[in-house]
């Protein structure tokens, strides 16, 4: 009997294995949030912890309606929608492009290295009331503060994985009269495709952060007001349906990240447990 012979009943093994197990803890993780859930509602009220500390479940959702129907909830987790995706996607852009471009430049990278580490290192929260002197109470400080969270994970992915290209992959194109273009096209950019992804993933959670700051500091629209709001008006079910939102808006921008990077780096083998 060959090896591969031999092999093949363990590989569909596995093969039959994975779908059961990924089944299993999808069980399991729902399992876990009706505990969650269920605990949310008892134990508040079991310890005689006020509403305006913990709210049960069942007073979010009664303050969830009234939100909706009372504080335009709709209109405010679109607003933030929609300035956490452009947030991210600009910052991401400009991220990416300064990355590659330092990356292909190692004088450059020498020359703006110590003024991009002192505006990392600078807290980017810091910056948004600068934004509301400059541009006032609208949405151009949220959009700022977000663009600005975002800008450096993935700057700092793209220019790391510039620098561990495989120097020998390039050399092989130089012999074969590929231009700079052609080079970055065809051996840096998907080299760099992983790190890019890893990059995106962390900024799609900063974005997050970025906007609901910018709205609890200046703004009038959005969750993060909301968040100040009911803060201010000790309605704690509301700050807490504000952050259940933000939390959703910040889990479907990753999950559609981790397609979009399981469809693009599909080449990639698998580790195998």
């Amino acid at each position: 009997m060959s090896s591969a012979t031999a092999t093949a009943p363990a590989v569909n093994a596995a093969a039959t294995t994975r779908p059961r197990e990924s089944r299993a803890a999808l069980y399991a993780s729902l399992g876990l949030l009706a505990l969650l859930l269920v605990a949310w509602q008892i134990l508040p009220t079991a310890l005689a912890v006020p509403k305006y500390i913990i709210p049960t479940l069942s007073d979010c959702l009664v303050e969830f309606g009234r939100m909706w129907t009372s504080e335009s909830l709709l209109a405010n987790t679109a607003s933030t929608a929609l300035y956490t995706i452009l947030g991210f996607a600009i910052g991401s852009a400009l991220g990416a492009a300064l990355g590659y471009l330092l990356g292909m430049s190692e004088f450059w990278e020498k020359v703006l290295s110590p003024y991009i580490l002192a505006l990392q290192i600078a807290p980017k929260v810091a910056f948004a009331p600068l934004f509301i002197m400059w541009f006032g109470y609208n949405a151009m400080p949220k959009l700022l503060v977000t663009v600005l969270i975002v800008f450096f994970p993935v700057l700092v992915n793209v220019l790391q994985a510039m620098r561990t290209v495989d120097r020998d992959l390039v050399n092989l194109a130089r012999a074969y009269n590929l231009s700079r273009f052609q080079i970055f096209l065809k051996v840096e950019m998907p080299s760099t495709l992983p790190n890019l992804m890893a990059g995106l993933r962390i900024a799609s959670t900063l974005a997050v952060i970025g906007v609901t700051v910018g709205e609890l500091v200046g703004g009038n629209t959005g969750l993060g007001f909301l968040i100040s709001y009911g803060g201010g008006q000790a309605n704690a079910a509301m700050v807490f349906n504000a952050i259940i939102l933000l939390t959703v808006i910040g889990f479907l921008l990753y999950s559609a990240l981790v397609r979009a990077e399981t469809r693009l780096l599909h080449y990639l083998p698998k580790a195998q447990f």
